[in-house]
C-alpha cells in the first residue's frame, strides 16, 4: 500500500493515518499469560490460514546429519525483521512497522517492551552496534558491508531516531534491502550489543578482552568476536536470541536441545505466547539412515535430508509408528539442470558453450519424459529451468521453448555449429580434433543428478555427443567452478521458482560466482573487478543491464516487466538446460502434531523450507502424545 509520499506501508495489525504519517496499532488480544511479552506483540491467528488455536507444551524431536546443521532451525522457525506471508507479501514481524519512502528511505519501528531471550531490551542500539561497530569495522568485515546494504555501490546514511526507531537512507533506491531481510538465512543487521560489547576492542576492557582471546584460543579479538556473533547458527548457548527457541546444548554433542524463548514477540488471539512447543530436540544421525529412522518412528517432524525416492519406505511405516508423510511439490526451477560454463578456461569449450546452437541442441537432445517417468514417478513438470506454474511471473513458453525432445533438430544444430565431423562410434569431433566428450562435474552425494546424467548419456549418444560423469566433493566442485576449470556442471536449477517482481532476479544475471553458467563473470561483479573476468558477450550483458535497471525501480509492475524480459532471454538462450521440475518433498509429521498444512509448496527461497507455515504455531493435540518420538 502506498501513501501520498510514495511510501510503502507494511502493516503489523490495524493502521490509522494521523497528521500526515502512519501509526500502526496492535490487534486487541486477551491479557497474555507470560510477563515476557512486548507491550505490542504480533498477534497471529492460525485459523486465518486453515489452522487451529493450540495449547502450549511438549517437545518435537527431529534429526540432523551434523552439528553445524542445527542452524537450519533458524530457517524453519522463520523469525525475521520483515518476512513473507503465504501470499508472498512482505509484512513486519520482529518490527512493528516499516515506512519506505521513494524506495530509498527505510524507517524501522521496533515493538515497545520487546526483549532479547535473556531479558535485556531489544532497541535501536542493537542496530547501531551492528552497523557501526561490526559492518563498517575493517577487522571484522574486511570486505565491507554486504551487497544488499549498498545501492549503486554506496552504503546508506544510518540514523538512530530514538530508542525504538532507526532509519537507513540511500541516495538511490535499494529494492534488495527488504527481500534480503526476509530471506531463508537471516541477514542479521542487528545483534545483541549488550552481549557482544564484551568481545569488541572499542568497548571491552583491554586486559579482560586479551584474557578472553587467550582462553578461547582465538587468533585475535576479531576472530573471537565473529565466533560469538552467530545468532543464526545457534552454536553459542550464551548468545541471546529473538528466535522462538534458543539452544542450551554446548559444544560437541549427539543431541541438541532448544528451549522456548520467554520473551518471544508473537501471541495467538487468546493471548497465549508462542511458540506452543516447549522444546525442540535435534538428534544427529547419518544421512543414509534418515528414512529408516523416520520409518521406525524416531522423529516427530522431518523434511531436510529426505528425498522423493524415500516416499515408499516412509509410507510403509505410517500405520505402525503413528505418523503421516506429506508430499509437497518443490519450488525449484529444475531438479537437475546442466550448466555449460561460458567462462571455461579451455578456449575450445568456452567457444562451444557460448554458441547458442550448441546449447539448444543439447536441450533438444534430452528425452525429459523418460527422465520424469524414471526418476520422478511421472509426477514432475518437464521443461526448462524457470519459474513454476502458480508463480505470478509464469508463462508457458518459459518452460517449453527449445525443450521438446527432437533429436533430428538437435543433430542439425550441431552440424550448423561446425560439429559435423565424426570419430569412432559416430561421436562428433571438436574443432581441434578431440572427441566431443563432455565431462559433466556433479556433487558426489547428489544421487538424483547422477541418475539423471546416466540417462542423459544415452540420449546424447544418439546425437553424437559423449558424456562422462565426474562426481566431486561440493567444496572441490565450487572451487573448480570459480577457477573456470569445468566445461559443464550438473546441479539443481533456479532456487526461487515462485518469485514476485519485488524479489531480486539475482539467479538470472551474472552477478554472483555461485551460478555455474558464468562463475567468473559473477566473481568479477562480486569482487569489484579484483578477481574473475568482465562479461564480454553482448546478450549476457543485456541481463546485467536489465538487473541494473531493476535496482533502480520502485514500482512492482516495472520490476515484473524486467523479470519477464530476463526469463524470456533465458528460455531463448538456454544458458542453463533444465530437465524436470516439481519433484515432491516428503515431510514426516507425527500424528497429533497439528497446524502443519496438508498441502503447500516447499522451497529454500522464499518459503524457508516450511518456515513460511509458522513452525511456532505447531502444537500437540493431546498431552499424552507430546514428544512421542524416542531415539
Amino acid at each position: 500500500m502506498l501513501d501520498r509520499r510514495g511510501a510503502l506501508l507494511l502493516l503489523g495489525g490495524g493502521a490509522a493515518a494521523l497528521a500526515g504519517r502512519t501509526l500502526f496499532l496492535p490487534s486487541a488480544c486477551e491479557a497474555a499469560e507470560s510477563g515476557g511479552l512486548p507491550d505490542e506483540p504480533l498477534v497471529y491467528d492460525p485459523r486465518m490460514e486453515g489452522g487451529e488455536i493450540g495449547q502450549r507444551g511438549g517437545r518435537i524431536v527431529t534429526l540432523a546429519p551434523r552439528a553445524r546443521d542445527i542452524r537450519y532451525l533458524a530457517t524453519m522457525s522463520y523469525t525475521r525483521l520483515v518476512g513473507y506471508d503465504r501470499q508472498l507479501r512482505l509484512q513486519p514481524d520482529l518490527l512493528r512497522a516499516v515506512d519506505v519512502e521513494e524506495g530509498r528511505r527505510f524507517t524501522f519501528h521496533l515493538r515497545a517492551g520487546h526483549r532479547w531471550s535473556d531479558g535485556d531490551p531489544f532497541t535501536a542500539e542493537d542496530f547501531r552496534y551492528w552497523w557501526e561497530d561490526v559492518a563498517l569495522h575493517p577487522e571484522l568485515n574486511p570486505a565491507g558491508p554486504p551487497q544488499f546494504m549498498l545501492a549503486q555501490g554506496e552504503p546508506p546514511v544510518f540514523e538512530v531516531l530514538d530508542e525504538r526507531r532507526v532509519r537507513y537512507t540511500w541516495r538511490a533506491p535499494n529494492p534488495r534491502f527488504l527481500p534480503a531481510l526476509a530471506g531463508p538465512r537471516d541477514a542479521l543487521i542487528y545483534t545483541p550489543a549488550h552481549y557482544m560489547r564484551d568481545f569488541h576492542t572499542r568497548h571491552a576492557d583491554a586486559g579482560m578482552l586479551a584474557a578472553r582471546v587467550a582462553a578461547a584460543g582465538a587468533r585475535s579479538w576479531a576472530a573471537l568476536h565473529n565466533r560469538n556473533d552467530g545468532m543464526g547458527d545457534d552454536a553459542n548457548p550464551d548468545m541471546p536470541t529473538v528466535y522462538p527457541w534458543r539452544v542450551v546444548t554446548r559444544g560437541n554433542a549427539n543431541r541438541f536441545i532448544f528451549v522456548r524463548n520467554p520473551h518471544y514477540h508473537r501471541v495467538d488471539p487468546k493471548g497465549q505466547q508462542l511458540p506452543y512447543i516447549d522444546e525442540i530436540v535435534i538428534d544427529l544421525a547419518a544421512p543414509g539412515l534418515f528414512a529408516a529412522k523416520a520409518n521406525a518412528g524416531e522423529t516427530d517432524l522431518m523434511s531436510r535430508g529426505l528425498v522423493m525416492a524415500d516416499i515408499p519406505v516412509l509410507k510403509q511405516g505410517e500405520k505402525a509408528h503413528g505418523y503421516r508423510t506429506l508430499t509437497w511439490p518443490i519450488a525449484r526451477g529444475s531438479e537437475v539442470a546442466l550448466y555449460p560454463n561460458l567462462t571455461a578456461v579451455d578456449s575450445v569449450w568456452r567457444a562451444l558453450n557460448r554458441d547458442v546452437r550448441f546449447r539448444r541442441a543439447l536441450s533438444l537432445g534430452i528425452d525429459r519424459r523418460t527422465l520424469n517417468n524414471a526418476l520422478f514417478f511421472g509426477l514432475g513438470t518437464e521443461g526448462n529451468n524457470t519459474v513454476r506454474e502458480g508463480s505470478a511471473l509464469f508463462m508457458p513458453q518459459y518452460r517449453s521453448e527449445h525443450a521438446q525432445y527432437d533429436p533430428a533438430r538437435a543433430s542439425a544444430l550441431l552440424d550448423e555449429a561446425g560439429l559435423d565431423a565424426r570419430g569412432s562410434g559416430g561421436v562428433r569431433k571438436l574443432p581441434d580434433g578431440r572427441i566431443l566428450e563432455i565431462v559433466v562435474e556433479v556433487e558426489g552425494d547428489s544421487t538424483v543428478s547422477v541418475d539423471a546424467l546416466q540417462l542423459i548419456t544415452e540420449f546424447w549418444r544418439d546425437i553424437g555427443v559423449s558424456l562422462f560423469i565426474k562426481p566431486q566433493d561440493r567444496t572441490v566442485l565450487r572451487n573448480r567452478a570459480y577457477s573456470g576449470l569445468p566445461a559443464m556442471i550438473a546441479a539443481p536449477g533456479l532456487e526461487n521458482a515462485m518469485p514476485t517482481g519485488e524479489m531480486p532476479p539475482t539467479g538470472l544475471a551474472p552477478v554472483f560466482q555461485d551460478n555455474y553458467a558464468w562463475p567468473r563473470w559473477g566473481q568479477y561483479i562480486e569482487t569489484d573487478g579484483k578477481a574473475g573476468e568482465a562479461c564480454d558477450m553482448e546478450v549476457p550483458r543485456r541481463l546485467l543491464a536489465l538487473y541494473d535497471d531493476w535496482l533502480l525501480q520502485t514500482e512492482e509492475a516495472a520490476k515484473a516487466r524486467i523479470w519477464h524480459a530476463m526469463l524470456a532471454l533465458h528460455a531463448d538462450q538456454q544458458w542453463t538446460i533444465g530437465t524436470v521440475a516439481g519433484a515432491l518433498q516428503p515431510i514426516v509429521v507425527r500424528n497429533g502434531l497439528r497446524n502443519m498444512p496438508e498441502e503447500a509448496v516447499y522451497s529454500w527461497e522464499p518459503t524457508a523450507m516450511f518456515g513460511l507455515y509458522r513452525m511456532d504455531a505447531l502444537f500437540w493435540e493431546q498431552a499424552d502424545k507430546r514428544g512421542a518420538a524416542r531415539p
